[in-house]
């Protein structure tokens, strides 16, 4: 980063901008609700800011060092908690629970009902409370709930459970996409975030090894408690403790974070001036709800979570029972879930590094959607008795998280002002919800083992992804050349501190979105 130098904002000589760029009267008050940045300055009025390339770089790596593990650990163990219930399918919860018809598909289904129940309001509390004490509230919570599994003896008790679980977890994603907004700069964010969500293929590789050795200790030595019990207890009880860690360990953003000096609080807060969306504001606008309500990217965003995440609903709770369609055996398909876990994370990474290096995170992430796509297709296509060409397959399309998680990261860079990215953040997951709770009706008992109409349902709503992701570049890509064409308008000012107004997207001409 080139030498950048700043003075103090002043809040009261700092206007708001009309859509053109200008000062407009009827927006000057928004200028005394500005950024949580602003309290970085005070007291320090008249004194310059120095931020050198070097500086930058070693406070990155601090930031990085005392964030990225905590964000991994719990982004894995929040996938990890959702797909035990995958692995308790084959180690005796039907039975045990006496499960019939379509009673473990709504259970699948359930975890989104309470997602999307709690998800608009706990993105307003991740905006009004501290951003890291009320998520590690919510990590402790699910992971005491998911723990509560093990005494459950019937169907009701698990419905309870399963609806409980997603109003917790609901704040993990876009609390972490709040994070990686706060921290990083645009160019840094869609590696990160790769890096994070990635932990989920972590997890399926450390799940599936854990539910096999219990699956296989206990059939050797017996056990005082179901297998499928001691799998939730463990990932419940491991869940609740790191979250215990989080709340001491994760700072609420930059100006209470006991790692860094003053002086580096005020630098972390500088090396993002260039996102132009600062670090957080706590009060609703309502002109910002409407504008996330009314903005053609917001919907492109809704509608790409929608048609993803109906084969993401499906194939998480009902890929260990897929893998079994294959030919292999409850215990083999325990272990050679895990493998895919590997795909995972190579295209996530993958993606999010050469994303921001080519500076086109969008079209980079389409590579795992066109994995997918051929995954799924030689699923469909091979006969059943190609065990380990199927098999293939499903790896292959572990690749299709890369467009999920591009948009979640452009969530954090393309939507700025903090009541219309909370949001943007909300609809994205609801439609993410909507779409996980349709997939599990896909994959119906009297399908198998083909599940014909799932893997049609599957290729039919990856081809529409793909095709929504080119959308979304092009609108960037059109909607920044209206932004330098108004930036080169003679009669446009930019005003000092601008970055610090809490503008939305739309409204600041110095916004560019990151494709």
């Amino acid at each position: 980063m080139a030498e950048n130098t700043s003075t103090p904002p002043d809040m009261e000589k700092a206007p708001r901008l009309d859509s053109i760029g200008h000062p407009h009267e009827a927006i000057i008050k928004h200028a005394n609700d500005a950024d949580e940045a602003m309290k970085a300055y005070e007291g320090y009025e008249g004194e310059s800011l120095v931020l050198d390339e070097a500086t930058s770089k070693k406070l990155l790596r601090k930031i990085d060092w005392h964030l990225m593990p905590l964000l991994c650990v719990i982004y894995g163990l929040n996938f990890l908690d959702k797909t035990t219930l995958s692995y308790a399918s084959i180690m005796g919860i039907k039975k045990d629970l006496n499960l019939v018809g379509d009673d473990y598909q709504w259970l699948g289904s359930l975890f989104y009902f309470g997602y999307i129940a709690w998800e608009y309001p706990t993105n307003r509390l991740l905006q009004r409370l501290p951003l890291a004490k009320y998520s590690s509230f919510c990590i402790i919570m699910w992971g005491l709930v998911l723990s509560c599994f093990a005494a459950v003896t019937n169907y009701q008790g698990a419905v309870a459970i399963r609806f409980f679980l997603g109003v917790f977890e609901s704040a993990v994603s876009p609390g972490f996409a709040f994070f990686t907004s706060q921290w990083y700069t645009k160019n840094e964010q869609g590696t990160r975030t790769g890096i994070w969500f990635s932990f989920n293929g972590f997890a399926q590789i450390f799940g599936g090894l854990v539910a096999y050795g219990i699956s296989t200790g206990t059939a050797k030595n017996g056990s005082s408690i179901a297998p499928w019990k001691i799998v939730f207890l463990f990932t419940g009880l491991l869940t609740a403790t790191i979250g215990v860690i989080f709340l001491f360990v994760m700072p609420d953003n930059q100006l209470n974070a006991r790692w860094l000096t003053k002086t580096e609080r005020r630098l972390a807060i500088e090396r993002v001036r260039i996102n132009q969306q600062g670090i957080g504001n706590k009060n609703f606008k309502a002109y910002q709800l409407k504008e996330a309500l009314t903005d053609p990217l917001a919907w492109a965003f809704v509608f790409y979570a929608l048609v993803a995440d109906i084969p993401n609903g499906g194939v998480t709770n009902f890929f260990s029972q897929l893998i079994v369609s294959f030919g292999y055996t409850s215990q083999q398909s325990l272990l050679y879930g895990a493998p895919g876990g590997v795909v995972e994370i190579v295209t996530l990474i993958g993606c999010g590094y050469f994303g921001d290096r080519l500076k086109n995170r969008i079209l980079v992430s389409t590579s795992g959607l066109i994995l997918a796509i051929i995954g799924t297709l030689l699923i469909a296509a091979l006969p059943l008795t190609n065990n380990g060409g199927r098999l293939a397959g499903y790896y292959l399309y572990q690749g299709s998280a890369t467009g999920f998680v591009a948009l979640l990261s452009l969530i954090s860079t393309n939507v700025a002002g903090y009541t219309k990215k909370t949001t943007v953040a909300a609809m994205y997951l609801i439609a993410y919800c909507v779409g996980n709770i349709i997939g599990p009706q896909t994959f119906r008992p009297k399908d198998a083992p083909h599940y014909t109409p799932a893997i049609i349902t599957i290729v039919v709503c990856l081809c529409a992804a793909l095709a929504d992701l080119v959308f979304i570049w092009w609108y960037c890509r059109h909607q920044n050349k209206k932004k330098a064409a108004a930036r080169a308008d003679p009669s446009y000012t930019k005003l000092e501190n601008q970055e610090w107004l809490d503008l939305t997207d739309r409204e600041n001409p110095e916004f560019t979105y990151t494709l």
